[in-house]
């Protein structure tokens, strides 16, 4: 198969160069308990394990989302909307797994600092198959937590 890699390497690269401009960085959130500080009163959780930071791009899906209608114990259904969107990731990176983080860290373009701080859910590990030019795995938006008035 070293034709078709040599043949791939120019849509690699091209995709290193036009798509992936951003910076990603992907953890895996800490599995621990959280432990009393005594200076503070307040728990501390452990640190999320960091898998990568570098090179990358998020893309919005193109499919509209939907609401998830698992119940909630303040509402007979919840409200979460579902933001899908694709992580892409050089080959070399590791695959992440179901529930790690995306984050973006720099964007290229001023206009898209907006991106920056936000979080995505990876819905699933990174998808795989026998002829690859660039990691692709399915990602869904954190949503801020909702606030009730008065409280």
């Amino acid at each position: 198969m070293a034709g078709l890699d040599a043949a791939l390497a120019g849509a690699v690269q091209w995709i290193a160069d036009n798509l992936m401009v951003d910076t990603v960085r992907i953890s895996r959130p800490a599995t621990g308990d959280p432990i009393l500080d005594p200076a503070t009163g307040r728990l501390t959780y452990p640190e999320p394990e960091l898998l990568y930071e570098g090179m990358g791009a998020v893309l919005s899906s193109g499919a509209p989302g939907g609401i998830n209608a698992l119940p909630s114990a303040i509402l007979p259904w919840t409200e979460e909307t579902m933001s899908p969107a694709r992580l892409l990731t050089p080959l070399e990176a590791p695959i992440p797994a179901r529930d790690d983080l995306v984050h973006v860290v720099t964007v290229h373009n001023p206009n898209n600092v907006a991106l920056i701080g936000r979080k995505w859910f990876c819905q699933d590990p990174g998808r795989a198959s026998t002829v690859e030019v660039v990691r692709i795995t399915p990602l869904d938006m954190k949503q801020a937590g909702r606030t009730q008035a008065g409280g």
